[in-house]
């Protein structure tokens, strides 16, 4: 059985207070207040559903405790009353955020009847504010922000893992967010209260990073002074998160096997085997199915360690994201630098929908800070953000092109290559095999078709390794 409403009637007239108390008392919880005061200390003590006031409180205001009321964490439904009834008060009070205004002398039965319709009111929208909250979550887990198509599929998968005791590895570009994933992961994995710890595995030498996850006994190697617990041991009970795992070398691939096999450990330099509760969360850039096949990664340990797999995609196949990522940075970076929230300008986002983030979320968040801290109006506009976003060459920038070279007769009609959707690089490519097709290898001629000079074209043909590409002269007529 739920506990009744809770409703506090407010009133400097006694009998007023005390009629609504009898007629409503059957049915709720019934608080009354003599002026705004008392009214607060309730307010401020109990969880009121309800509030019915006076408009006028002798030397008190209606309006004001209305506003007072309706700014608390947990607000009522505020009813007004008042024995001076007019439409221009009802509007304002309406305006305010009252849920409806009745006039004395009152109609117990209709107040009864506003009463439960305004909790019925109360209930709808607590409900849809749970559900949105539930929407919400379900898009955004611990700061892992979108509403992409792409996104949507990780998400649920986190939420159905998380719980389980599942070797997960986590795949995708630098800056997609992976060790987000991670902590999303141990947060919602019943476990959270341990630990997380986080291992770059590409940061350490094998000799380090093996000497890190296991620990090593004093007198283990070379400046072994004294005995360290290891990473797996500090993790037990909790997460152990493997960030690039593509890494570690053969080794360290065998005594981590061994180790998520077992759930046993040894420290370097040790024997005795050491129990460990861990649960292990391995991701890499690198693509490890291709390593197995030449050789440089374990088949076992891999099948090992994906046992369920999750891809984050790149920001460029998730553009629609874009927006929502762009506004919570806006927000969050506002806030770490000390600044005002500034929304991005009419120019600024079409840009950044047209860019395509090689760096991923990580880059985009670097690009709003730097709108965030150069801005110097009311917007964080497009010239606020980084300019290499806005200009040609930069890693990400692409544009459809259509480009052209001299016929080889010299004439003025355009010889044009088909449209494309182009990055730079490999514009700039095609561009340079044509010139070569057209002057039949001859470098010299290519570089002055291309309006370059000649040690210029060496060296682009050199970081595109083409260097010993066979040179066929034209004959000269």
């Amino acid at each position: 059985m739920t506990d009744p409403a809770t409703i506090l009637i407010v009133d400097d007239e006694k009998h007023t207070r005390d009629g609504l108390r009898l007629a409503l008392e059957d049915d709720f919880d019934c608080y009354v207040a003599s002026n705004a005061a008392e009214a607060l200390e309730h307010l401020k003590h109990e969880n009121v559903d309800v509030m019915l006031t006076d408009l006028r409180l002798g030397d008190d205001d209606g309006m004001r405790l209305l506003e007072t009321a309706l700014g608390l964490p947990h607000p009522p439904v505020c009813i007004m009353m008042t024995a001076y009834g007019s439409v221009d008060t009802a509007v304002e009070a309406m305006r305010r955020g009252a849920y409806h205004f009745v006039t004395k002398p009152l109609n117990l039965d209709e107040v009864d009847l506003l009463v439960k319709r305004a909790l019925k009111s109360r209930k709808l929208e607590h409900e849809n504010k749970a559900l949105k909250q539930q929407v919400e979550q379900k898009y955004s887990i611990e700061g892992i922000l979108g509403k992409a198509d792409t996104l949507k599929p990780i998400l649920d998968t986190i939420q159905q893992v998380a719980p389980t005791r599942a070797t997960i590895l986590i795949e995708g570009e630098s800056g997609t967010g992976k060790e987000l994933v991670a902590r999303a992961i141990h947060n919602l994995s019943g476990r959270p209260k341990a630990k997380l710890v986080t291992v770059h595995c590409a940061a350490l030498s094998p000799q380090i990073l093996e000497s890190e996850l296991f620990g090593h006994e004093k007198g283990a190697f070379t400046g072994a002074q004294e005995r360290r617990i290891g990473r797996f041991e500090m993790a037990d009970g909790g997460t152990l998160f493997l960030d690039e795992i593509g890494e570690i070398d053969a080794s360290t691939q065998v005594k981590l096997l061994r180790a998520l096999g077992e759930q046993t450990i040894e420290r370097v330099g040790g024997s005795k085997p050491i129990k460990v509760d861990v649960r292990v969360v391995a991701a890499t850039n690198r693509d490890l199915a291709k390593m197995v096949e030449e050789g440089k990664f374990r088949e076992d340990l891999y099948w090992r360690l994906r046992v369920v797999t999750i891809h984050m995609p790149p920001l460029r196949s998730r553009k629609g994201d874009i927006p929502i990522l762009a506004e919570h940075f806006l927000k969050d970076l506002a806030a770490a630098n000390g600044k005002t929230y500034k929304p991005l300008g009419e120019d600024a986002l079409p840009l950044l929908m047209t860019y395509d983030w090689p760096g991923n979320v990580r880059e985009l968040r670097a690009a709003i800070e730097h709108g965030v801290v150069m801005s110097n109006s009311s917007r964080v506009m497009a010239k606020h953000l980084p300019a290499y976003l806005s200009q040609p060459g930069g890693l990400g920038w692409r544009v459809p092109v259509s480009v052209s070279l001299p016929s080889k007769g010299g004439d003025k009609t355009p010889d044009e290559l088909p449209k494309a959707e182009l990055d730079i690089h490999e514009m700039e490519k095609t561009l340079i095999l044509e010139a070569l097709e057209r002057a039949g290898n001859n470098r010299s001629e290519a570089a002055e078709k291309l309006n370059m000079s000649r040690r210029t074209l060496q060296r682009k043909l050199k970081e595109m390794g083409m260097v010993r590409m066979h040179r066929k002269r034209t004959p000269k007529s």
